[in-house]
């Protein structure tokens, strides 16, 4: 079974980018741990609530095959966090599937992992941030390039989980 985590932000979480990917994931037989600055519940920018499983302080990239950042407006609070980009970093230099949706590419973008790829993005100034570091915005619905997947928004969540669910069978 394929182990994915799921990084959520404490508030404004896009609900779903993170319940129809989770969706989709689980459907395809993988186990999701969702993980966020804290433990208590974590709520959406549509009024959802969920209880993240651990703090991103205790995550181990080791432990999974991928990691997908949710977006939403509050994923902002991770563009500049030490431990988010480290965690995109790292899962992207041990070849895991490293996956963002809306404007959570930034963070990927800002952790060096969309240089020199293909990536699409929430279509506002964060096609400029992720160009600037690197990245070719192609404005899919879902990019894949390699062992990165991105996708723009919330109408492309169910497409976004189906595609890393493919990925991880591959």
């Amino acid at each position: 079974m394929k182990k994915v985590l799921m990084i959520v932000a404490p508030d404004n979480f896009r609900d779903e980018e993170l319940f129809h990917t989770k969706e989709e994931l689980e459907r395809a037989g993988a186990s999701i741990t969702i993980a966020s600055t804290k433990t208590t519940p974590a709520r959406g920018m549509l009024g959802a609530a969920v209880t993240p499983d651990i703090k991103l302080d205790q995550v181990k990239v080791n432990d999974y095959d991928a990691v997908v950042f949710v977006g939403g407006s509050g994923s902002a609070v991770y563009f500049k966090d030490n431990r988010a980009l480290s965690i995109a970093s790292e899962a992207f230099s041990k070849g895991k599937k490293v996956c963002a949706i809306c404007i959570a590419p930034v963070i990927l973008a800002n952790a060096g992992v969309l240089k020199g790829k293909r990536a699409t993005v929430w279509p506002d100034k964060c096609i400029q941030i992720i160009e600037s570091k690197g990245a070719t915005y192609t404005g899919k619905p879902v990019e894949v390039d390699g062992n990165v997947i991105t996708a723009p928004g919330p109408e492309a969540a169910r497409e976004f989980g189906r595609a890393i669910a493919k990925a991880l069978k591959g």
